[in-house]
């Protein structure tokens, strides 16, 4: 069970990883010839700025899909729903009403007012990157949380007191992650979309995106599963069973 939750913690990564080499391998830019329900999206100020958001966005997909492959009690049904909810719920958090949605959205307001409210730069950037990171969080999150958690009352504390673990660590994670994923022109990782990626920009913004996301792949890969409701009903039984 833990090679297999592991095996689907790197997943996201990969896709994300796989989906940039698709692009730079097919020159794909705003010079291609691009759907019109896509275009829209092709282009803008978020899309400029922060282009490494759209390869963020294919891991945070992915992590929602992984998630309701990896072991654990709920239904498959309960798993597929909730799995098909928090792909709506996310997209709709990054693409509406365009690219980067409220997740690069709220994070710009959010620093944008820490600088005009006197905080140096850097803190209000921080502060961006923590408000973007945490309104991605939770449309990752939470779908997923709906679709796995367990409301048995046996064992309650100590799932809370994972959860609370985990949330705090996937959040640091994500922190981390939004903070350098923001500053991939700074990086080198070059113009793109406004032209295709060249062989160095790819292996930059590959770089980024795997010194960004390790530390929630690692998450996600040792974060303790729990007891199944199975076992810690047994184990209730066993305590409370008369000598």
């Amino acid at each position: 069970m833990r090679g297999t939750r592991a095996i689907l913690a790197g997943a996201p990564l990969a896709a994300a990883l796989l989906t940039l080499f698709a692009v730079a391998a097919t020159g794909l830019s705003q010079r291609s010839a691009l759907p019109l329900a896509v275009e829209s999206y092709a282009y803008g100020f978020f899309l400029d700025r922060y282009p490494l958001f759209a390869f963020a966005l294919v891991y945070g997909l992915a992590r929602i899909l992984a998630a309701a492959a990896m072991p654990g009690s709920a239904s498959p049904a309960r798993r597929a729903v909730f799995a098909g909810l928090g792909l709506v719920l996310l997209l709709a958090a990054a693409l509406h009403p365009t690219f980067g949605g409220l997740v690069l959205r709220g994070g710009f307001m959010a620093g944008g007012s820490a600088f005009l409210s006197g905080q140096p730069l850097g803190l209000a950037y921080v502060i961006g990157a923590a408000v973007a990171a945490l309104v991605f969080g939770l449309a990752v999150g939470l779908p997923i949380w709906l679709g796995q958690a367990r409301f048995q009352p046996v064992g309650f504390w100590r799932r809370t007191g994972g959860l609370a673990a985990t949330a705090t660590g996937s959040f640091l994670a994500l922190w981390l992650a939004a903070a350098l994923l923001g500053l991939g022109r700074d990086f080198g990782v070059g113009p793109w979309p406004r032209r295709a990626f060249s062989s160095d920009e790819t292996l930059r913004a590959a770089l980024v995106l795997v010194v960004a996301a390790l530390p929630h792949v690692l998450v996600t890969a040792f974060r303790g599963p729990g007891p199944t409701p199975t076992d810690a009903t047994r184990r209730s039984l066993e305590v409370s069973r008369p000598t």
